[in-house]
């Protein structure tokens, strides 16, 4: 089952499997006020939450990651995200943003692309979890079997001809359509139906 839950600029979403549940992005800091109100709103609650991973490690998709360790929901992260984990804690610490406090990866579950699929399987979630670069080095994608994609800032597939087709953005669409996604999940534009 996947659940939206829009609280700020950034779509999150939570999908649960029969055995666990992954939150996907977070927003910014600073919303977590409105991430409660989001989640009550459709009968959730912070101890639904077994997972958050961000697709990447930009502070609108990051920003609540800190505060939900401290509430117990477990940290996923994808090797190749370690070296970027703390990409947002400089531009939070010039802005003072007191509300936010970093990733603890001291406590996280940390796994490569190629165990993802297994990984998820624990969840009773049937998917796996890319590399999709072409945003920045961090970004992956979540693909679930039943047609469901995940790409966060991803750009869409509609720019690969500006961009080129030999392009790094068209590589990564060639990677999700391999999958047959039916839906495309933006972290800031509506979904695409495929």
């Amino acid at each position: 089952m996947v659940r939206r839950l829009r609280y700020g600029n950034t779509n999150t979403f939570l999908i649960s499997g029969g055995k666990g549940s992954l939150l996907v992005d977070t927003d910014y800091a600073g919303t977590l006020p409105s991430f409660y109100r989001a989640i009550s709103a459709q009968d959730i609650r912070i101890g639904d939450i077994d997972y958050v991973l961000a697709t990447h490690y930009h502070p609108d998709h990051m920003g609540l990651i800190g505060e939900l360790q401290k509430q117990g929901v477990k940290l996923l992260v994808i090797d190749l995200q370690l070296p970027h984990l703390h990409f947002s804690d400089r531009i939070f610490e010039r802005e003072r943003q007191r509300s936010y406090l970093p990733p603890d990866e001291s406590t996280a579950e940390v796994i490569s692309c190629a165990q993802s699929r297994a990984f998820l399987e624990e969840l009773g979630i049937r998917g796996e979890i890319i590399s999709t670069p072409s945003h920045s080095a961090d970004s992956v994608s979540l693909i679930l079997d039943g047609g469901d994609c995940f790409v966060g800032d991803l750009e869409p597939a509609s720019y690969i001809e500006a961009y080129g087709e030999g392009s790094s953005l068209a590589e990564d669409w060639k990677l999700i359509t391999d999958h047959c996604p039916r839906v495309i999940h933006c972290a800031h534009r509506p979904d695409t139906v495929i």
